[in-house]
């Protein structure tokens, strides 16, 4: 990182993190540590995941929010607590609270996928709808806190919840540890601070780099300026990591600990997911193959040594996942869209379709419009939906028709 932060010292040291790895001791999974060929080619470099998408709840969240609910007092355990989540953070509130005996309430957007919402609920905790966005949904928590006296769990900005995501690095140490590279995804920081906590005391040589999604990149400003900025409408289909401003402890944290912080496209993030469901058969979501996302975008980066990419969530809604593998297909050139104009007479659809034929393109989707002003009168557009086996691919199916006499408009 070409800037450094003038930080107190950070507010969660290596003791704490052990702290909270004997507390999870038979809550959380150690879980499994997975090589990648294909990007070990890619790289130059050994290249392992580090699956957290394989925890219980789908992801490293239920380690901060155990830790910090543990951490309650009584009286504050009796008074439950409260969440405001789209997702990972509800399910691991609604798991740990459980697991303690402890009343959870946790709100979530109206428009929050169903399968999160069931899940959050089937773990324990009663499920309030509130709000089109997070930041609705977080007001609504807190007015629930301040009125109930629940106990507020936020999802990052606190030293227990980052002392508890801290356990991964410790993991990934025993795990590999001839470790040169860490990666793991940042939204408001708790995990990667957790991670540079525990790796930078440990082996202050092994480097801890960030990933954020480009539509929702707040650290690199913020690291600019030396202090958490906002910034405007996050967008990214990454939604575990869409935080439009870092926490105040973890930026303290990373500001101080972290080696850089990268950022990746959202065609990154799809192709990504489309090659760890392809090649490593897991199933990740956007925010969780950030790091993927990062080592396909600059693989030239990290060929000094192993390589350690933090797969951080599986909880991927199916819709969405549909949506995104298309994306990540067409992404890669795998999928290929396009429109063109062919007379409007009996034979004519055929013909086209055996071009196609000819150069192994797969038609997935055909559809027919006559009705366009700007079509002529012997006209009709046809738009087609192949799939196809790489950009080369790509490039060869639009040389035959174009050879063929075809107009490709799209």
């Amino acid at each position: 990182m070409n800037y450094r932060v003038p930080v107190p010292v950070p507010q969660v040291i290596l003791d704490d993190v052990r702290g909270a790895q004997k507390m999870l001791s038979g809550v959380s999974r150690v879980t499994p540590m997975e090589g990648s060929r294909h990007l070990s080619a890619l790289t130059g470099s050994p290249v392992h995941f580090k699956c957290e998408n394989l925890q219980r709840t789908g992801s490293f969240k239920l380690r901060g929010a155990y830790v910090r609910i543990a951490g309650l007092r009584p009286e504050q355990r009796a008074a439950g607590v409260v969440a405001a989540s789209a997702g990972n953070h509800a399910q691991g509130v609604a798991l740990a609270s459980s697991l303690l005996g402890v009343r959870s309430t946790v709100f979530m957007p109206v428009g929050a996928p169903l399968p999160k919402v069931a899940a959050t609920q089937e773990y324990g905790a009663e499920v309030r709808l509130h709000g089109q966005v997070v930041d609705e949904t977080l007001a609504a928590a807190q007015e629930h806190a301040d009125r109930t006296g629940a106990v507020f769990i936020h999802p990052f900005d606190h030293r227990d919840i980052i002392a508890g995501q801290g356990t991964v690095g410790l993991e990934i140490l025993e795990q590999c540890p001839e470790v040169r590279t860490i990666l793991v995804g940042i939204g408001g920081g708790g995990l990667a601070a957790g991670i540079a906590v525990a790796v930078k005391a440990l082996r202050p040589d092994v480097k801890v780099v960030g990933v954020q999604a480009e539509g929702a990149a707040a650290y690199p400003p913020s690291l600019r300026v030396g202090h958490p900025v906002s910034i405007e409408n996050p967008n990214t289909m990454a939604d575990g990591i869409k935080v439009g401003r870092p926490g105040d402890v973890p930026f303290a944290i990373i500001g101080e600990l972290l080696d850089d912080v990268r950022t990746v496209s959202e065609d990154a993030l799809s192709s990504a997911l489309l090659l760890c469901l392809e090649r490593a058969k897991l199933v990740v979501e956007p925010a969780g193959c950030s790091t993927v996302a990062a080592l396909l975008s600059e693989p030239e980066l990290y060929g000094n040594g192993p390589v350690v990419a933090v797969l951080s969530g599986g909880n991927v809604d199916p819709l969405l996942l549909q949506r995104i593998l298309r994306h990540g297909m067409a992404a890669a050139g795998r999928y290929l869209s396009l429109r063109l104009r062919v007379a409007d007479r009996p034979g004519a659809l055929a013909g086209l379709l055996a071009v196609l034929s000819t150069v192994d393109a797969n038609v997935q989707d055909v559809s027919h419009v006559r009705t366009d002003p700007r079509l002529g009168l012997t006209e009709v557009e046809v738009e087609l939906h192949l799939e196809t086996k790489g950009p080369e691919h790509c490039a060869e199916v639009a040389r035959s028709l174009h050879s063929a006499g075809y107009r490709v408009m799209a």
